[in-house]
């Protein structure tokens, strides 16, 4: 039991004492900045939403429309190729799921009528908790018959369905798909003004010199990371489509597209597409032993991907800390929806690129990375490293202190 006047925390000396305040302050001021920051994301996602995914399009084709300017193409023609492209790969995506989709939608009674069949026996392993929860339920009925009358609250739906729901949204998706490829047409086809400008705000030579060098490598890691993610899912895709149909699954096509797409949501996107698969097996398979199999096929696959796949063909120098990356989809998710988990790893990669350029954000970009960090100017990297390994082998409190304070006296006797 350390005494009350242990050293657990260093003393301040009246130098650091002076600055704490202001610290204080720096902090408090940062926190209500944050917050602010975040009601406004969240406030204009009909607005962000596209002119993020244009700004995201638009660092992964600028390499392809340098090449194409090399080549005397204006840069308008390879602007309206890119766009229309992209409007023709998602709609032959479209067109090619809304098939199995109709058909699925048209047999939802029927699919719901024979989940309902399979969980029936599972309902019934658990009729003691049901009788037991429907026996309080009488009991706080007959309680209520005792006591004064109190007026009624009915709820009640407005009636609209989950199809519905999905209708009424589609004008708006449309609209945002239209803005963010005209934006995108209009950024491409402005060559490198942007650059100019974003260049062009800065006062010193090195300053323009670090601001540019970040923009070409905001690009060039952002290309490696999508066209290496976007092979790596199709080939994802072709093998979930080629089990789904050697299993004998309804829409083996719909799967393949779903996982190709599903897969640049990480974690959560194979989690959904294990659900999925299982729920359609049940409908399709009899027993839950067959419906399990096609689940595990799903996340074996899946898991091949995620664990060797994809770790061995992304460069290491992009690998994200995987906490972070987690937290990150599920607070873009918060923010945006589907399109802020498809969107919060690209966002990292470019907070990474701009920590390694930007004075004063190093350690940040060490906190994005994973295994192999870029190196910090400082030896903070190495004693951080030190300190955790020699603590890491400690039974308890006593032992970790013990051993830390080895790592500071021997980095205070290589300072002497």
């Amino acid at each position: 039991m350390p005494q009350a006047s242990g050293n657990l925390f260093p003393r301040r000396t009246a130098e650091e004492k002076a600055t704490q305040y202001p610290r204080i302050l720096t902090w408090s001021v940062t926190g209500i900045f944050m917050i602010l920051a975040f009601s406004a994301i969240a406030a204009g996602r009909d607005f962000l939403m596209p002119v993020t995914m244009a700004l995201l399009l638009f660092f992964v084709f600028t390499p392809l429309r340098r090449l194409a300017e090399r080549r005397n193409i204006p840069d308008g023609i390879t602007a309206l190729v890119i766009t229309l492209s992209i409007l023709t790969t998602v709609g032959i995506i479209l067109y090619a799921a809304s098939g199995p989709l109709t058909r699925a939608m048209d047999n939802m009674p029927v699919i719901s009528a024979q989940l309902e069949r399979k969980f029936e026996s599972v309902r019934e392993s658990f009729s003691g908790i049901q009788d037991a929860v429907r026996r309080i339920d009488e009991a706080q009925e007959m309680d209520g018959e005792d006591a004064a009358e109190a007026p009624a609250i009915k709820v009640e739906r407005d009636g609209q369905t989950t199809f519905g729901t999905v209708l009424s949204m589609t004008p708006l998706l449309m609209g945002q798909i239209l803005f963010t490829m005209v934006l995108l047409f209009f950024m491409i086809a402005s060559g490198d003004l942007l650059y100019l400008k974003i260049v062009q705000s800065f006062d010193r030579l090195r300053e323009k010199r670090s601001a540019y060098l970040a923009l070409r490598e905001i690009e060039e890691s952002l290309g490696n990371y999508l066209g290496a993610i976007t092979i790596i899912n199709a080939g994802l895709g072709l093998a979930v489509g080629l089990t789904m149909w050697a299993w004998g699954m309804p829409g083996a096509l719909l799967f393949g597209i779903g996982a190709f797409v599903l897969n640049y949501i990480p974690y959560l996107g194979a989690i959904t597409g294990v659900a999925i698969s299982g729920l359609v097996a049940l409908v399709v398979m009899p027993g839950l032993f067959w419906p399990g199999m096609v689940a595990l096929s799903y996340l074996g696959l899946t898991s091949l991907e995620g664990q060797i796949i994809t770790p061995y063909f992304v460069s290491r120098r992009l690998q994200m800390n995987t906490v972070v990356v987690f937290l990150a989809v599920a607070l873009w998710a918060w923010l945006w929806s589907v399109i802020g988990m498809v969107i919060a790893v690209p966002v990292l990669v470019v907070l990474r690129v701009l920590a390694e350029h930007v004075p004063g954000w190093e350690k940040f970009g060490n906190f994005l990375a994973g295994e192999d960090p870029p190196p910090l100017e400082d030896s903070d990297e190495t004693d951080a490293r030190d300190l955790v390994e020699s603590g890491a082998s400690a039974e308890d409190h006593d032992a970790a202190r013990i051993a830390t304070r080895q790592v500071m006296a021997r980095d205070h006797d290589s300072t002497e």
